[in-house]
């Protein structure tokens, strides 16, 4: 990401009338410029020849362009009254075996309460697994099965992270409904298995709460980046995402960085990249460890894995308007996972 502007100089410019210009001092702009430029072309007292300014990326004649932060550069989770319709794709590969689906839903904020804001999410179209509408019976029944969830509602924290499913005790009234329409399409042992095994998921809050934790569009949506980045606009830290099927998700050290400056679409843009930090080894997640088998004072970390995201956020409101992550793993092939997510308008 870009950490400086540039300014080209003008014959009638000096060091004072630029500084005025940008609305800071000639002594961080001298000290700015001349920790980045060669040095032919450092300033001592004033310009000597100098065609371009390396600037502060936050130095704008247009204050507009600056992202509004919190304190310590905090970017502010405000939610309020959003409603969005996004488009999203969802890429699963493993090895040489690709599947992509796709589908469009709705998300509206409800209310907040206790440092939670509450989220209505529904799918709104149907699904299509590698453009196309899916046909196969084990894919029908589980999308025609998934429509108890929705109109789902769950709640978010402060920063932006998904926290729980809210909603759990109209699945439970809905499901004699969806069940009945399932029998007028379908019948047989297998449709019987299966009503048995959603039955059972929706009376269990832990298994739904762990079922939509695990949903790929609404971690990637939820993922939590409104946090502080500090005087440098990043930040870093350990962040998992569900990739594999564990109770306890794989690891990924990441570093991410917000661009101060808002872009020419009035866009506030976060990129974050990172590996693997994991002491399970790929034996172990093939085997569905929560933890390594091999205990050792000071462990080989696991880093074969990599995680990367762009977002893109409305510049008045902070939600999102598209995303993209990629998340992958070395499991017996190497697994991976991308999101695209992107906001649909109606106009």
């Amino acid at each position: 990401m870009q950490k400086f502007n540039k300014h080209i100089v003008r014959k009638s410019e000096t060091l004072k009338s630029v500084a005025s210009l940008y609305s800071i001092s000639e002594d961080a702009l001298k000290s700015f410029h001349n920790n980045n430029c060669g040095v032919k072309d450092m300033i001592l007292i004033d310009f000597t020849g100098q065609k371009e300014l390396f600037i502060p990326r936050t130095a704008v004649t247009d204050k507009n362009r600056l992202v509004k932060f919190g304190q310590g550069n905090k970017l502010i989770f405000q939610p309020e009254n959003a409603f969005c319709k996004y488009g999203v794709i969802i890429k699963i590969e493993n090895g040489n075996n690709k599947n992509e689906l796709k589908y469009e839903a709705t998300v509206r904020w409800l209310r907040s309460e206790k440092l939670l804001h509450f989220f209505e999410i529904n799918r709104i179209s149907n699904l299509y697994l590698n453009e196309e509408e899916v046909n196969e019976i084990a894919d029908l029944l589980a999308y025609k099965t998934s429509r108890v969830l929705y109109p789902l509602q769950i709640s978010v924290d402060h920063q932006g992270k998904f926290n729980a499913v809210e909603n759990l005790s109209v699945f439970n009234e809905r499901w004699n409904d969806v069940k009945e329409e399932l029998y007028k399409e379908f019948d047989g042992e297998t449709v019987d298995e299966y009503c048995l095994k959603i039955e059972k998921t929706i009376s269990e809050s832990d298994t739904v709460n762990l079922l939509m934790k695990n949903d790929y569009f609404l971690r990637t949506l939820f993922l939590g980046v409104y946090q502080s980045f500090g005087q440098n606009f990043n930040i870093s830290g350990n962040e998992s995402f569900p990739i594999v099927n564990n109770p306890v998700e794989p690891k990924y050290q990441i570093e991410l960085e917000v661009d101060p400056l808002k872009d020419e679409y009035d866009l506030i843009n976060i990129e974050g990249n990172g590996t693997l930090n994991e002491d399970r080894s790929s034996y172990d997640f093939i085997n569905g460890a929560s933890f390594s088998f091999i205990v050792e004072e000071n462990p080989v970390m696991n880093k074969d894995g990599s995680f990367r995201i762009q977002y893109y956020l409305n510049g008045k409101t902070s939600f999102p308007e598209s995303l993209y992550l990629e998340c992958d793993i070395m499991l017996r092939e190497r697994k991976k996972i991308s999101v695209v997510v992107a906001s649909i308008d109606e106009n």
